[in-house]
């Protein structure tokens, strides 16, 4: 793994528990690199430092996306032949791991998201034409240890993954926020406004996570006609100024922004 920093160190701390796996972390800050092999991996300040001869079967990329194209670079002669390239940077794209990496290696690039780091991750992979089952199988094995893992055919859809899943953690905190001050708008205590509106929020989650539960039958067993939530849900499920409508340009606005991110710099 080439960089340890927040989503690194949480898929490094979930791949040590995995057994048959040898793990190598290069990430030159001191601190981080510390905290890296207290998991039980080996931990390097540079690629240079690696032991002679070493070679791995996976390079994992967890840098920065700016610093993504020079850690491929870097990377390769580290890389077995006929290896993996796993990038989990936002926004770089596999014609420009590829770049750096030569026509050899298998590329996955992936969308994890914050909730990860408490193994609750949603990760979506895109492999290069060159992938082979067993390389995504590799990388859903390692994924999979900090959540659920999702791969795409079309690479043009990882923006709107990145729109959905890999922002939409702060979507779902800001929504915390409104609910708990909507709460003391309503004559709440701050601190009870907010416990109702974490609590509230999990539990719906939780019941909906069934992947046969479809959320709009159990909105509807918790309306009554003419009830508190129908009244609710009158404001919210208003076709022009509802949830709906503003989610869709919310998503829309990241899904550009992702686009932007990344498309290559102009010429000149």
């Amino acid at each position: 793994m080439i960089g340890a920093g927040n989503m690194g160190f949480a898929l490094l701390r979930t791949w040590t528990t995995l057994d048959g796996h040898r793990f190598a972390v290069i990430e030159l800050n001191a601190p981080l690199r510390d905290r890296a092999a207290a998991t039980g991996a080996e931990a390097f300040a540079s690629l240079g430092d690696l032991p002679d001869g070493f070679c791995a079967d996976v390079v994992v990329i967890a840098t920065k996306p700016q610093a993504v194209a020079q850690a491929a670079a870097a990377s390769r002669p580290a890389l077995k032949d006929g290896g993996l390239v796993v990038c989990v940077a936002a926004g770089i794209t596999i014609d420009a791991i590829r770049a750096q990496v030569g026509d050899g290696p298998a590329i996955i690039r992936c969308m994890p998201n914050m909730p990860a780091a408490i193994g609750e991750g949603m990760i979506v992979c895109c492999a290069s034409t060159n992938a082979r089952p067993l390389d995504q199988e590799c990388a859903r094995t390692l994924l999979s240890a900090a959540g659920r893992v999702a791969f795409v055919d079309e690479e043009t859809l990882m923006d709107a993954v990145t729109a959905i899943s890999g922002s939409g953690p702060a979507y779902v905190f800001h929504l915390m926020e409104a609910f708990s001050a909507a709460g003391v708008y309503v004559g709440l205590p701050p601190k009870l406004a907010m416990m109702l509106a974490k609590q509230t929020i999990f539990g719906a989650a939780k019941l909906a996570l069934a992947p046969e539960v479809d959320p709009a039958v159990l909105r509807d067993q918790v309306t009554s006609p003419n009830g508190t939530t129908a009244a609710a849900l009158s404001v919210l499920m208003d076709p022009q100024d509802g949830l709906a409508p503003l989610l869709r340009r919310a998503v829309a606005a990241a899904e550009r922004r992702s686009r932007d991110l990344g498309a290559p710099p102009p010429a000149g």
